[in-house]
């Protein structure tokens, strides 16, 4: 399997119970993916992704539980947590039109409503149940911004572009003056 086809999906949170058993979380509201995902990749920090066939899966508290071949036992699955959870991009479902996976969205410009250029989208998190996304500016300020239907003006994951309307004073907490900020980049 070509390593280039694999998809960021999720996150392995920690070790649950003691059988071997992974906490996870998903870059997904639905666990149609799970149900049928033969294999995923786990990957930790500056290593190659290893392949693992999903024997079963359950939600539990928001989360769901994974367990994977050749992890039995607690030990064993302390030893991945933290890795990246990848799955093989033809596993992936197509979405409707106006939906997207975290992973067509992460490296998008974004910008303000007037064609007013932000900065990039980091990273996404979950946050109790809420969406936030971590835009770095072009000036290096981080701000975290609560994903909410109202705020966001449109996507476009072919050309990477995303425009946002933030709530009035969000930038403004993260020491982004809007009146400063540009342009197209």
């Amino acid at each position: 399997m070509a390593l280039q086809n694999l998809i960021h999906c999720g996150r392995v949170l920690k070790p649950h119970g003691l059988k071997g058993e992974l906490c996870t979380i998903w870059f997904t509201d639905s666990p149609l993916l799970l149900s049928g995902l033969p294999r995923l990749y786990l990957r930790l920090a500056g290593s190659r992704p290893k392949a693992f066939n999903v024997l079963s899966w359950r939600e539990h508290g928001g989360k769901y539980l994974v367990f994977l071949d050749s992890i039995s036992g607690r030990d064993l699955a302390e030893k991945w947590q933290g890795a990246e959870i990848l799955v093989s991009s033809r596993h992936v479902p197509k979405l409707e039109s106006h939906q997207s996976y975290f992973f067509q969205l992460i490296s998008s410009r974004v910008f303000l409503t007037g064609d007013v250029y932000l900065g990039v989208l980091e990273n996404i998190f979950d946050y109790k149940g809420n969406e936030v996304w971590r835009i770095l500016t072009s000036q290096g300020a981080e701000v975290l911004f609560p994903v909410h239907q109202g705020f966001i003006q449109s996507v476009d994951t072919d050309n990477r572009i995303i425009v946002i309307e933030p709530p009035d004073g969000l930038l403004e907490i993260y020491g982004v003056d809007p009146g400063s900020l540009r342009g197209p980049e």
